[in-house]
C-alpha cells in the first residue's frame, strides 16, 4: 500500500524545511511513503527547497490559484501516482507530524474513508476569538449539511482513501475544508476524527489576511455550500417565513374589512401580496435547486465511474499488485463497520 503526503505551498521556502524535517517516511500499514508538493505559483525558491529536502514529486501551477485549487490539484496528482492513502498537511508546520499515524491508521484498517485531525481549538493561544467562533460555525454547518460529525471541520490535517479522493469534486476557490466534508457526508463516506496536536506558528496565516476579510470570505463560502448542498432547506425556510408573514397580514386585513375598517389598511393588502408571492417564489426556487442538486449528484457519480475506468486501464497486471478491485470492494464494508 502506497501513501503520499501532499503539501500545498505558496512562497513557503522559509517554513517548508521545518515541515519536511518532521514528516515520516514510514506509516503503519503502508509499504511506501512519498511526499508531494503543490507549488501554487510561488515566486520564491519553494520548488528548489522542496527538491533539496527530498520531496518525491513537485506539481507546479502556472500562477497562484488559491488553497482549494492546490488541494484539488494535489488529489488528482496523488491518484495519478498510484496513492492508496493521501494525507494533506500545511506547509507552515502548524500540525504535529507525529500524529500522522493516527490519521492513517483508520484508512488502512478500512474503518474510514476520510479522517480529520481535530485540533484543541479552545486552548490554542494564537487563535483569535473570531477565528475560534468561525471554527465552531464551520463545524456546525458541516453537521447541518451532512452526516459527518466532525468537531474541527476547518482543519486541513486529514487523510483520505484513494476511492474517497476520486469521488470528491471541490468547486470552492477559497478553501476546501468544509465542502470536502459535506461532500463526504452526502456520498455516505465513513468520516472519522482523531485528536491531533499543533506546533507553535512559524508565520502568520496566509488564508487570514485580516479578521474582516476572513469573516466575509468564510461566510460567503458557508452560504454557497449550504445553498449548493441543501438548496430546498436554504430557500424553503425563508420562503415559509415570508408566506406566513403575508398570510398573517392578509388575515389582519380581512378582520378589519369585516369590521368595516378596510379602507385604511390597503397597504397591508399590498404588503401581504408581496410577502405571499415572495414565499411562493422562494419555495419554487428551492424545489428547482433540489432537482439541480440531484442532477449534479448523478453527474458526479458518472465522473467517479469514469475515474475508476481510467484507473483500471492504468493498473499493472493482476499478479504484480494488490488489486484495486479488492480495495474498492472493501470500501462498502468499511462504511458498514463505521456505522455499526
Amino acid at each position: 500500500m502506497k501513501a503520499i503526503i501532499q503539501i500545498p505551498c505558496f512562497n513557503e521556502a522559509e517554513s517548508l524545511p521545518a515541515t519536511l524535517a518532521e514528516l515520516p517516511r514510514e506509516l503503519p500499514g503502508c509499504d511506501l511513503v512519498e511526499w508531494l508538493v503543490i507549488d501554487d505559483g510561488s515566486s520564491d525558491d519553494t520548488v528548489a527547497v522542496a527538491r533539496a529536502h527530498g520531496v518525491d514529486h513537485v506539481v507546479s501551477l502556472p500562477r497562484n490559484q488559491g488553497l482549494a485549487t492546490a488541494f484539488r490539484t494535489g488529489l488528482r496528482a496523488c491518484i495519478e501516482r498510484g496513492a492508496d492513502v493521501i494525507v494533506n498537511t500545511d506547509a507552515d508546520n502548524q500540525y504535529c507530524a507525529a500524529d500522522l499515524p493516527a490519521l492513517v491508521r483508520p484508512i488502512v484498517a478500512g474503518h474510514a474513508d476520510m479522517v480529520v485531525g481535530c485540533r484543541p481549538i479552545e486552548t490554542i493561544e494564537h487563535f483569535s476569538a473570531s477565528k475560534k467562533l468561525l471554527q465552531r460555525l464551520g463545524s456546525w454547518v458541516v453537521r447541518a449539511a451532512s452526516r459527518a460529525d466532525v468537531d474541527d471541520a476547518p482543519s486541513g490535517f486529514r487523510a483520505l482513501s484513494r476511492q474517497a479522493a476520486m469521488r470528491l469534486n471541490i468547486f470552492s476557490e477559497y478553501t476546501y475544508t468544509l465542502e470536502s466534508l459535506i461532500q463526504a457526508g452526502q456520498k455516505n463516506m465513513a468520516v472519522l476524527s482523531v485528536p491531533v496536536r499543533v506546533n507553535d506558528p512559524l508565520r502568520a496565516s496566509r488564508l487570514i489576511k485580516s479578521t474582516g476579510s476572513y469573516l466575509l470570505r468564510s461566510a460567503d463560502t458557508i452560504v454557497r455550500i449550504f445553498m449548493t448542498y441543501r438548496p430546498f432547506r436554504f430557500f424553503f425556510v425563508p420562503g415559509a417565513l415570508s408566506f406566513l408573514a403575508g398570510f398573517v397580514l392578509g388575515l389582519r386585513f380581512v378582520w378589519y374589512f369585516l369590521n368595516g375598517e378596510g379602507d385604511g389598511h390597503v397597504q397591508s393588502v399590498i404588503l401581504a401580496a408581496l410577502l405571499l408571492g415572495l414565499g411562493i417564489f422562494l419555495a419554487v426556487v428551492g424545489l428547482l435547486g433540489d432537482l439541480i442538486a440531484v442532477n449534479r449528484k448523478l453527474l458526479e457519480d458518472t465522473r467517479w465511474q469514469l475515474f475508476e475506468i481510467q484507473d483500471a486501464l492504468r493498473a499493472p497486471p493482476m499478479d504484480e499488485r494488490t488489486t484495486r478491485v479488492q480495495r474498492a470492494g472493501s470500501a462498502p464494508v468499511s462504511r458498514r463497520n463505521a456505522s455499526m
